[in-house]
């Protein structure tokens, strides 16, 4: 079972997250949580009540392994070789970490994630794929998702141009919840199976549900360990006052009550892609109404000298891997407050899950906010249709004004920054390794120049990740976005199964 150490050093905090343990315990929040309680967080209970589903998730889903079980049997007894998921934020993440830690072991079977809108991306699938050995997973919890229902479109059609239409459905799997669009698309083109999720549980607190264990047993992993280490962790958070869950979630409230609200996580090479699904539980759970706490994810480890005092660390070490203790070690030396979580191996990440999720929940109580809404989101995507049907009405998007960038008008930019503040870097260019290192190298060099934490997103899947954060937190974001012109266009269908597209 993964441990919590919080006997690292909190520094002048310790006074305050031991008040807030108290508190905890005297109005009895974790007792309430577990009770469904929407007064926890909320006078109301909407948006609360139908999203604490994720409390039973693991107990639920091991009754549901062998219909899992079933289909991977099923797709590898019929030749397929690979999968692709097709989703954004909560659909996608939670299946790219397993994908990315397990799929290299065992596998019989290759798992890769396509959450980008990029030409080159979308092509860069169709073109490596044998699409007759190819099981394609549209995932989406309102069934609406646009990027989602396009890559869907775009590939059902390769895939009936390789197949012919009469078998394309055996193609493609569904993962959505009861009564959506995508239901009575699943059953118009005949898919080879769909899973009705449990709406009682948000996209982004949905990694051991259908949503992320479904792909996960595609590559291979034991599903019945990961959800008995998740289980194990429950039995834990639902220990009276002072638990893992609890005792996380008091640290990071009062520690960005304080000031300190980078939640910078330094994990183990092995398990790296766990940060990116912590990233969008903490930013969208927490950013909202003026607040937030801003989740660090994949920043090279630097010494103490590049950070400000605006940081928390947690330190994921897998058992055995020294690789950062130096790093971590001398953060906590320099007054850096640290807390440390121990795996003892990789299906320990079925604890972390839940850990992180109940954390975040009583983060959200300690923030005075609903952790399970994402009213910024919402109002984001109302302006993207409009503007799709704009596009569609007038064959163009609206104009906007451009002032070329130049090394001038970016320093002016970066000038502004204040003590506390964040860089964005948001691309909307191809995923490519090569775009990784030179993002990578650009974010180092802007936090040894101003000292400030540095976050990177993709387009678009960091809106769907940490854009309600950026929407909703305190403003203390600088965003820096990058375009390409992609050398190749990608027409959406306007159907499935027609070839006409009007985008």
């Amino acid at each position: 079972m993964t441990k919590l150490d919080t006997l690292a050093n909190m520094g002048e905090y310790q006074g305050a997250v031991d008040v807030a343990l108290a508190e905890i315990k005297t109005r009895r929040i974790v007792e309430r949580i577990w009770a469904y309680d929407h007064t926890v967080w909320r006078p109301e209970p909407t948006e609360i009540t139908n999203r604490l589903g994720w409390l039973h998730t693991a107990e639920v889903m091991l009754e549901n392994i062998p219909r899992m079980e079933s289909l991977v049997e099923a797709v590898r007894d019929d030749g397929y070789s690979d999968a692709l998921l097709l989703g954004m934020g909560g659909s996608s993440l939670a299946p790219a970490v397993f994908a990315e830690i397990f799929g290299g072991q065992t596998a019989s079977m290759s798992l890769a994630v396509l959450d980008s809108t990029d030409p080159g991306a979308v092509l860069a699938h169709a073109a490596r794929l044998d699409l007759s050995k190819t099981l394609f997973i549209v995932a989406t919890k309102s069934g609406g998702t646009v990027e989602t229902l396009s890559f869907f479109k775009f590939f059902y059609n390769r895939v009936v141009g390789d197949v012919g239409a009469e078998r394309a459905g055996k193609h493609l799997v569904a993962i959505t919840d009861p009564g959506s669009k995508l239901v009575d698309l699943a059953q118009r083109h005949n898919f080879r199976a769909t899973f009705l999720n449990d709406p009682n549980i948000g996209g982004r607190y949905s990694a051991l549900s259908y949503f992320g264990l479904l792909p996960a047993a595609l590559v291979g992993v034991d599903v019945e360990t990961l959800l008995q280490r998740a289980a194990t962790m429950a039995y834990n958070c639902a220990i009276t006052g002072d638990n893992n869950g609890a005792r996380l979630g008091a640290i990071m409230g009062e520690l960005a009550q304080a000031g300190r609200d980078k939640v910078t996580l330094i994990t183990s090479p092995a398990i790296a892609s766990f940060g990116d699904w912590v990233e969008q539980l903490i930013a969208e759970s927490t950013g909202k109404e003026g607040k937030g706490i801003l989740p660090v994810v994949g920043e090279p480890v630097g010494p103490p000298a590049v950070y400000g005092d605006d940081r928390l660390f947690v330190y994921l070490r897998l058992e055995g891997d020294a690789t950062y203790d130096a790093a971590v070690q001398a953060l906590e030396d320099a007054g850096q407050p640290v807390v440390r979580l121990r795996l003892n191996d990789l299906y320990d990440l079925g604890g972390q899950v839940f850990l992180w999720e109940m954390a975040t929940a009583v983060a959200g109580h300690r923030l005075s906010i609903n952790p399970f809404d994402q009213p910024d989101v919402e109002a984001a995507k109302v302006l993207a249709r409009e503007m799709v049907a704009e596009y569609r009405q007038r064959g163009a998007l609206p104009a906007v004004e451009a002032a070329p960038l130049t090394a001038q008008a970016l320093n002016g930019f970066l000038a502004q920054a204040r003590p506390g503040d964040y860089i964005a870097l948001q691309a909307y260019v191809q995923p490519t390794p090569e775009s990784d290192a030179a993002l990578a190298a650009l974010r180092v060099r802007l936090r040894k120049r101003y000292r400030l934490a540095t976050t990177v997103g993709y387009g678009p899947r960091f809106l769907h990740s940490t854009g309600q954060l950026h929407k909703g937190d305190r403003g203390n974001g600088l965003f820096i976005q990058f375009t390409s012109t992609p050398l190749y266009d990608v027409p959406i269908p306007n159907e499935a199964g027609v070839p006409d597209s009007s985008i």
